[in-house]
Formats: structure tokens, C-alpha cells, sequence
């Protein structure tokens, strides 16, 4: 009988590589869903707040540095776990490509992955729901300029941030319309430095300023 009731705080963190979106998943190693992708979690601990067990699994299972944390909804369906009852709390990180790259560390007994948003394995447990509510949390986030900058902290080409609001968005952008109208938002400035773009043509590097205004970008 489930005459107890638990917390659990569920962390949906985001990052954009290439332009790709991406989530970090952790591989369950016992049953329930044994062999299928989850959301890291953790339980919640009397003397502790939702955001320092958010942050105590970012440090305990992600290995992951300047991650960008925001409460999202909690869950709380009676079946959401076949064996208690436990309510689950979700949180919106974001952490940048290159941090994810270079300030990764490496943890011990736990299995993890990037997959994009497209291409998600099975999912255990009800975190598909949460993904994808977290997804729509994130489409929101991604029109404030102050939070792209979070994403984008160093050099990146127009269609690297292009590709990745068609992706969160689910719309197809005009290339000429976005170009110009994401220089125009006077964001951005050119690096002067070039990498190899779509079809091995050299694509302009910019970064955001180091001062911007918060405004939406859409």
C-alpha cells in the first residue's frame, strides 16, 4: 500500500551543440524500466530544498559546471511510479557546448548521454512527459535574449542558432529574413573569424556583446 509519500526532484538539462538541441539522460542500471533512458533524479532529503537537490545531483551524477537551473511543474500523478507514491519536481537547466566539452567530469557508476530532442531512446518512468513539457518551457526561454546568450557563450555561425529555433520551435525559418533580422537586433558581433559551414563554405563566427538589453528575440 502506498501510504507514503515521496519527492523527487527530476532535472531536464539542455544544451546546443552544432545547432543541434540536446538533453542529458542517465541509463537505469535496476527494475523498474532496467536498460532505459531517465531523467536524473533524486529523492528529497528533509533537511534540503528543491534547488539544493537540484544541485546535488548535478554534482553527484552529471559532472556538468555553470548549469543554468529554473523550477518548471511538478508531477504528481497517482501511477507515475508502479512501485510508491513519489511526486516529482522538474527543473529547466542550461549549460553551453562548451562546457560541456571541457568541464564535464567524469562520474563513476552512472551511465549518461546527450540524445537531441529528436531522436530520444525509451524512456522510463512518465520522463518523456516531463521532457516535453520541459521542451515547452525551454521554446519560451529560447526568445529571451539574456537566456540564448547562456547557450551561445562564445563564437557560432548564424545557422547553428537558426537550425536549433526551427528544432525547439518546430517552424521553418527563411535564412535571409533570420540573417537579417538577427544582426539588426544589434546582439551580436562579428569575431572576424571564419569556421567551414554547410557545404564546406567558411561560415562567419559571431558572439553576443558583452552588455545586452533583455528583450525577446521573436
Amino acid at each position: 500500500m502506498k501510504d507514503k509519500i515521496e519527492i523527487e526532484v527530476a532535472l531536464n538539462i539542455f544544451t546546443i551543440e552544432k545547432g543541434e538541441v540536446k538533453i542529458f539522460l542517465t541509463r537505469k542500471k535496476t527494475e523498474p524500466y532496467k536498460g532505459y533512458w531517465i531523467l536524473p533524479t533524486k529523492e528529497l532529503e528533509i533537511d534540503e530544498s528543491l534547488e539544493d537537490c537540484a544541485f546535488k545531483i548535478i554534482e553527484e551524477q552529471t559532472g556538468l559546471h555553470n548549469v543554468y537551473l529554473e523550477q518548471v511543474k511538478t508531477f504528481s500523478a497517482i501511477d507515475r511510479n508502479i512501485d510508491k507514491r513519489v511526486l516529482a519536481t522538474s527543473f529547466l537547466g542550461l549549460v553551453d557546448s562548451v562546457s560541456v566539452e571541457f568541464k564535464t567530469d567524469v562520474i563513476e557508476n552512472v551511465e549518461s548521454n546527450w540524445f537531441s530532442i529528436n531522436t530520444l531512446p525509451k524512456i522510463g518512468f512518465d520522463h518523456e512527459k516531463i521532457i516535453n513539457n520541459s521542451i515547452e518551457k525551454l521554446k519560451s526561454k529560447l526568445i529571451d535574449s539574456n537566456m540564448l546568450k547562456k547557450l551561445f557563450p562564445s563564437d557560432f555561425t548564424l545557422p547553428e542558432i537558426q537550425r536549433a529555433y526551427e528544432q525547439i520551435l518546430g517552424i521553418e525559418i527563411d535564412r535571409r529574413n533570420f540573417r537579417k533580422k538577427f544582426i539588426n537586433l544589434g546582439l551580436i558581433e562579428d569575431t572576424g573569424y571564419k569556421n567551414e559551414g554547410a557545404n564546406g563554405r567558411p561560415a562567419k563566427l559571431y558572439k553576443f556583446k558583452d552588455e545586452i538589453k533583455q528583450r525577446n528575440l521573436f
